[in-house]
C-alpha cells in the first residue's frame, strides 16, 4: 500500500498531471475557436503532441539499440523495449486523432498521401519490433536483432516531419519546428497552447518510459531469481 501512494508521489507523474490540467485549459477555455474549421480544430492540440510523442519513441528506440549494441548493457534493451512501446501507444493515438480530424475537414477519413503513409509506416515499425520480440526465442540473438530493427526504424522519422513540405498534398506544411514556414506558422494564441500540450504529453511519455522501465527490470529479475532457483535445486539434487 505504501509504496503504490508513493508512485503517486512521483515527481514525474506529478508534472505531467498538472501541464496536463493546464493544458486542457488553455485548449477547451482560454483559446479561441479557429474561424475556419472551428471547433474540431481543437484536435491539432492533442494529434501534433501525441504525433511528436512517436517520433521521439522512436528515437529513443533507436538510441538505445545502438548503445545496447555497443555496451552490451542489459539496461539499453529495456529502455528500448519500454520506448517501443510507450510509442505504439502514442503512434495509435496520432493515427486514430489524424483520422478524427480528416473525416469533418477532407470529408474522408484516410488519404494516401506521404506524411499520412510514413507516419503509419512508423505505425508498423513499432508494431514489427514488438511482434519479434514476443515471438523470437529470447536470449542474446534476440536482442541484437531486434536492436538493429530499432535502428533502421528511426529512418522514417525525418521523413515524417519533412513530408508535408517535400510532398505537397492535402496535409498542411509545417507550423511548428526550425522548418515551419514563416507565413503558415501558428499564431500566439494556438502556438502558446500547442507548446504546452507538447510538453505535457512529452512528460507523460518519460513518466510511462520510466515506469514501464522499472516493471520491465522487476520482470527480467524474477527470470534471472528463477533460473537460479532451478540451478541450486539440480545442483542439490545432484
Amino acid at each position: 500500500m505504501l509504496n503504490k501512494v508513493l508512485d503517486l508521489l512521483d515527481p514525474l507523474l506529478i508534472l505531467s498531471a498538472a501541464l496536463m490540467g493546464v493544458a486542457l485549459y488553455l485548449i477547451f477555455v482560454w483559446v479561441p475557436t479557429e474561424t475556419n474549421q472551428g471547433a474540431v480544430q481543437r484536435i491539432l492540440y492533442f494529434h501534433v503532441p501525441v504525433a511528436w510523442g512517436s517520433m521521439m519513441g522512436i528515437f529513443v528506440v533507436s538510441g538505445s539499440s545502438f548503445m545496447y549494441l555497443w555496451k552490451k548493457n542489459e539496461k539499453w534493451d529495456r529502455l528500448a523495449v519500454a520506448s517501443a512501446e510507450v510509442g505504439v501507444i502514442f503512434g495509435a493515438m496520432m493515427l486514430l486523432s489524424g483520422m478524427i480530424w480528416a473525416r469533418p475537414v477532407w470529408a474522408v477519413w484516410w488519404t494516401g498521401e506521404a506524411k499520412l503513409t510514413t507516419a503509419l509506416i512508423l505505425f508498423f515499425i513499432y508494431v514489427a519490433y514488438l511482434m519479434f520480440r514476443a515471438y523470437f526465442p529470447p536470449g542474446t540473438q534476440r536482442q541484437r536483432l531486434a536492436a538493429i530493427i530499432g535502428v533502421i526504424g528511426a529512418v522514417d522519422t525525418p521523413i515524417i516531419y519533412f513530408a508535408a513540405n517535400l510532398w505537397s498534398q492535402a496535409h498542411p506544411p509545417l507550423v511548428t519546428g526550425p522548418a515551419a514556414d514563416a507565413e503558415s506558422a501558428l499564431g500566439s494564441d494556438l502556438g502558446t497552447v500547442l507548446l504546452a500540450s507538447t510538453l505535457a504529453f512529452s512528460f507523460l511519455f518519460i513518466y510511462m518510459v520510466q515506469t514501464r522501465y522499472k516493471i520491465r527490470k522487476s520482470e527480467d529479475d524474477l527470470v534471472e531469481l528463477k533460473r537460479a532457483s532451478s540451478a541450486s535445486a539440480m545442483t542439490g539434487a545432484n
